[in-house]
């Protein structure tokens, strides 16, 4: 099985959990870097670094790409046009802000969809309709070398 349908198994086993700030615990609470966090380590063991504690704003006050500069470090980059089942999705909530909020690619085509872990919601898959779409600010996926 390739590692973007790995991935987007285990996401979609932590569909429902609630949404709690800073947690990554399928069942009882997680954000949308919690969720992350959670497939990364059923796909490759241990986080990669420890996260520091970070507010609902993601230090968009003093501008610093945080979220983006992690997810260069840790992920594969690629194209923000090229779509595939798996693929971590990094999204600008508003132009000109940082980027902010994560999710994962579970279906391409004429109807594409993501996961992701939003406030008031929790864990859901919805559609990655064009509001969403506009707002991807990068795309990753996994690096191989899954568990």
């Amino acid at each position: 099985m390739r590692i973007g349908e790995r991935a987007i198994g285990e996401a979609r086993l932590w569909i429902g959990t609630p949404y709690l700030h800073q947690a990554s615990v399928r069942g009882a609470g997680t954000d949308c870097l919690g969720l992350l966090r959670g497939v990364w380590r059923t796909m490759h063991g241990e986080e990669p670094e420890p996260v520091p504690a970070y507010t609902a704003d993601w230090a968009e006050p003093s501008g610093q790409e945080v979220l983006l500069s992690a997810a260069e470090r840790w992920l594969v980059p690629k194209p923000t046009g090229a779509g595939d089942v798996g693929d971590v999705l990094l999204f600008r909530m508003r132009e000109g802000g940082i980027a902010k909020h994560l999710g994962l690619q579970s279906e391409t085509g004429a109807h594409p969809r993501f996961i992701h872990s939003y406030t008031g919601y929790g864990v859901i898959e919805t559609s990655l309709s064009l509001p969403w779409q506009r707002r991807i600010a990068a795309r990753f996926t996994f690096p191989e070398g899954a568990k």
